[in-house]
């Protein structure tokens, strides 16, 4: 019994192996001593606490529950059917522990994140006079939080000889990478004298996880030029994932000929993230045709993936139509998915059918994300549909997220933009600690300004520094438009100087532009044409800005300067010269007007026509 028993468990027949008990049991044949450890592990597999628990009770009638090799396996077992108190009670009743005793209970109950009760068991290991081993330091450094543990551990590996373990030297480049270590995770990496797919994958993980993914397809690459090990699907799903963040397409369409190759082009993991991959290259026919080929392993995540690149590359019929297939698998959208509809239409300033699939995912009893929400609420501004914004507002305060900072910042946008600074006051006010990001405040700020309330924008501009939120570069650029507006040029220079003196921002194009926008509406021409020069690379626009002002002031002197600034940075476009036109013209200086439209001729530019909306019947 207890060969073909370990047999069928070593093979991965867990059914088979408990069936095949079931019937000895039944026949009335004695279990011997390595009989009940394979079992347990079978339970463990398949996931069956009851299963376990029956054993455990032939266990406890045969006396070999006394036994530290079958006491083990059961602890191990309860641990990693999340039956921690069963597994503790189990341990604390054993006469005669050993080392792989203690290693089950500091591997489950690091499994089981409970991070403090393993260092705890793991310093009883120096009382009753064990050596920890290389299980023992691998499990231990999976519940190391910071890099300060880490690295104690690690030390304590180096004492004990086990640094250069493959097990130890997976772990520790996962505890490492975790910290966000990377230089470490390298250096352990490198330094392993031996490495399987287990460890490569740690690493690869890691290094995605941490956003580098072009040290993720070099590790990869080296992988391949190496003997250590064939690259399974995790290894795969890395990669592609890599590439699908740099848009490699080229390499991508390599990865799945390996795949092909290695015969994983089918697996459902690898699948999925092919089909991410060629959506975010765009080429969304090659990832319809990767999702097609998948077949029966297809799962929701492989339908939310190819939903979502649809929409992405603007398929929104297609995405439609896959969203309605999808009950066919015998699957029902989860939240995930509804999301992807709704966000996707909304991003395709499709409002209507944003909101028809809101209400859809309603009837269906669906409860909208977060994610969900916010992506609603900019669609009720596009659409100025204030009611849809209520009845969203209604729904955040009944499922209480109203008060998330997100939920919070979006409905103060919608209500801004659709002309309600009252509502949108009366979420701001409703925080007694307010938000410490800046989004939160702009969205004060910017909203006043467009419904022309600019004393209540600035009022909020001083509350913001009095609460010691640091403002960022959006907010000065709502700000000194605000000054450009109401032609505050000594608060505007206040604000640009604050900038870069107190808070460490250096002004963008976009705040020059601003500044020269004040200046130029102030009459203050010379000291907007001043700021120009400080520019390294004064935009376009900026001397556009100026020139307008020019006309405005009816400067032509520095008005023909801007013109020509203009022509050179848009030689094809007659605009600057039109303009100067016009300002030569409403001074009666008739010579310059002639001038200025022979340069236009002489150019080959032609004048914009104007063009009448009123339609004709």
């Amino acid at each position: 019994m207890k060969r073909d028993i370990l047999k069928l468990v070593t093979d991965g027949f867990y059914r088979e192996a408990l069936s095949l008990y079931s019937q000895h049991h039944s026949a009335s044949l004695r279990p011997h001593i390595f009989t009940f450890p394979p079992l347990l592990k079978a339970c463990a597999k398949l996931s069956s606490p009851l299963q376990g628990q029956i054993l455990h009770s032939h266990l406890i009638r045969t006396g070999f529950n006394l036994n530290t090799y079958s006491s083990t396996a059961l602890t191990d077992m309860y641990m990693k059917v999340n039956f921690l108190h069963d597994a503790l009670k189990v341990f604390d009743e054993m006469s005669d522990r050993n080392l792989a005793s203690f290693n089950a209970l500091i591997t489950g109950l690091s499994c089981n994140e409970y991070y403090l009760e393993s260092f705890k068991v793991f310093g009883q290991l120096g009382v009753e006079g064990f050596r920890p081993n290389s299980v023992t330091v691998a499990s231990m450094l999976s519940g190391c939080d910071n890099v300060e543990g880490g690295k104690q551990m690690h030390c304590l590996a180096f004492k004990l000889g086990v640094a250069m373990d493959l097990y130890v030297g997976t772990s520790l480049v996962t505890m490492y990478s975790n910290c966000v270590e990377l230089v470490s995770t390298m250096k352990v990496f490198e330094d392993m004298p031996c490495r399987n797919v287990v460890t490569y994958n740690a690493v690869l993980s890691g290094l995605l996880h941490n956003e580098v993914p072009l040290t993720v397809l070099d590790v990869f690459k080296d992988m391949r030029a190496s003997s250590d090990g064939v690259p399974n699907s995790v290894t795969l799903v890395c990669a592609i994932s890599a590439i699908a963040s740099l848009l490699f397409l080229y390499l991508g369409g390599q990865i799945h000929g390996l795949g092909v190759k290695i015969g994983l082009e089918c697996d459902t993991m690898v699948g999925t993230a092919l089909v991410d991959m060629y959506s975010k290259c765009g080429c969304w026919r090659w990832a319809y045709n990767v999702f097609t080929e998948l077949n029966h392993n297809r799962t929701l995540i492989s339908w939310n993936s190819i939903i979502s690149g649809m929409m992405l590359n603007k398929q929104s019929e297609n995405a439609v139509k896959l969203f309605e297939q999808l009950k066919f698998d015998g699957l029902e959208p989860d939240s995930a998915t509804w999301n992807l509809m709704i966000s996707g239409f909304a991003q395709l300033e499709e409002g209507v059918e944003a909101f028809k699939f809101f209400k859809k995912m309603q009837l269906s009893g669906v409860s909208p994300s977060l994610k969900c929400i916010t992506s609603l609420l900019p669609v009720c501004s596009t659409l100025s549909a204030l009611l849809c914004g209520k009845e969203i507002h209604g729904h955040a305060i009944r499922t209480d997220t109203s008060s998330e900072e997100f939920i919070a910042t979006a409905l103060i946008d919608m209500y801004m933009k659709c002309g309600c600074s009252f509502w949108a006051r009366r979420i701001f006010d409703q925080f007694k600690v307010k938000p410490a990001y800046p989004v939160f405040w702009n969205a004060m700020i910017s909203g006043y300004g467009r419904n022309g309330d600019c004393e209540s924008a600035f009022e909020i501009f001083d509350q913001m520094q009095l609460e010691k939120v640091k403002p960022n570069s959006v907010t000065f650029v709502n700000v000194l438009s605000l000054c450009s507006h109401t032609g505050q040029v000594t608060r505007g220079w206040e604000a640009f100087r604050m900038m870069n003196e107190e808070y460490g921002l250096d002004p963008t194009s976009e705040h020059f532009g601003c500044m020269v926008d004040l200046l130029g509406r102030s009459g203050e021409l010379n000291k907007a044409r001043e700021l120009i020069q400080e520019m390294p690379e004064p935009s376009n626009s900026v001397y556009a800005s100026l020139l307008g002002a020019c006309r405005s002031h009816l400067n032509f002197e520095l008005g023909e300067e801007m013109a020509l600034k203009l022509s050179e940075l848009e030689p094809g476009n007659p605009t600057p010269f039109v303009i100067l036109s016009n300002i030569y013209g409403e001074l009666a200086r008739w010579t310059d007007v002639e001038r200025i439209r022979q340069r236009i001729n002489e150019r080959g530019l032609t004048k914009l026509s104007r063009l009448s909306t009123v339609g004709v019947t």
